[in-house]
């Protein structure tokens, strides 16, 4: 008998009863994209309730928004890490900064998406999370990333070079604009090709490159200076 693929049970936590019956029915599509159907376990709309679910519930993943009553994102993976619950914390922002993301990561939060990322991106990261993986979104990561790098002391050593010749020119130029934060829409219009075309790409491009995801692509195009900060 084929193995049983386990679901993934969530809990959700968003000021906004409306965004959460909209983020219900997105992630109820989960299971026909492939990969382990994502469960909603529960949901709240407030800061502190969120925290006590997570310690009644034990989902494996809480999905917050950054702003909540009486407890802020950031707040909420705070005390779940501060509890040793065995939940992980992706927080979904409407309004990113520097400064959240860094307060984010600084509480023990493994997820950081903007609200308006495909719903692919969402389940691939909730899966990445679920996974013990962490996901930054991309077009944060990649404005980010300068900052960090100009903070790194000088070093004469190098990354060992990834070998990108099995990329075709194609997929070299979408890797390119990947690491640059670009969506997927973003892309089809500077290459004059379809978003069809540009998700085709994509895949091959991670493929060939043995990466799980596009924020491991934006991560090794910096790594090997395929892009450089403020270009």
């Amino acid at each position: 008998m084929p193995d049983v693929v386990k679901p993934i049970r969530l809990l959700l936590a968003d000021a906004s009863a409306l965004q959460r019956s909209g983020l219900r029915a997105v992630l109820a599509e989960a299971g026909t994209h492939g990969g382990p159907e994502l469960v909603v376990a529960g949901e709240t709309g407030d800061g502190a309730e969120a925290v006590a679910l997570a310690r009644r519930l034990l989902p494996d993943v809480l999905v917050t928004d950054a702003a909540l009553p009486r407890m802020d994102g950031a707040a909420v993976a705070r005390a779940v890490v501060a509890a040793r619950l065995p939940v992980r914390v992706l927080i979904l922002t409407a309004h990113d900064s520097d400064e959240q993301l860094v307060a984010t990561i600084g509480a023990g939060a493994t997820g950081y998406l903007c609200k308006d990322a495909p719903q692919e991106e969402l389940f691939t990261a909730i899966r990445a999370v679920a996974a013990g993986g962490a996901v930054i979104t991309p077009r944060v990561l990649a404005r980010v990333l300068p900052r960090f790098a100009a903070a790194l002391p000088a070093s004469d050593s190098r990354p060992v070079p990834t070998d990108l010749r099995a990329l075709t020119g194609r997929e070299r130029e979408v890797l390119i604009h990947v690491a640059r934060g670009h969506t997927n829409a973003e892309i089809a219009e500077a290459l004059q090709v379809s978003e069809t075309t540009v998700k085709t790409h994509v895949g091959h491009m991670l493929a060939k490159l043995r990466l799980r995801d596009r924020t491991q692509a934006v991560v090794l195009a910096y790594e090997i200076g395929l892009v450089k900060p403020g270009t």
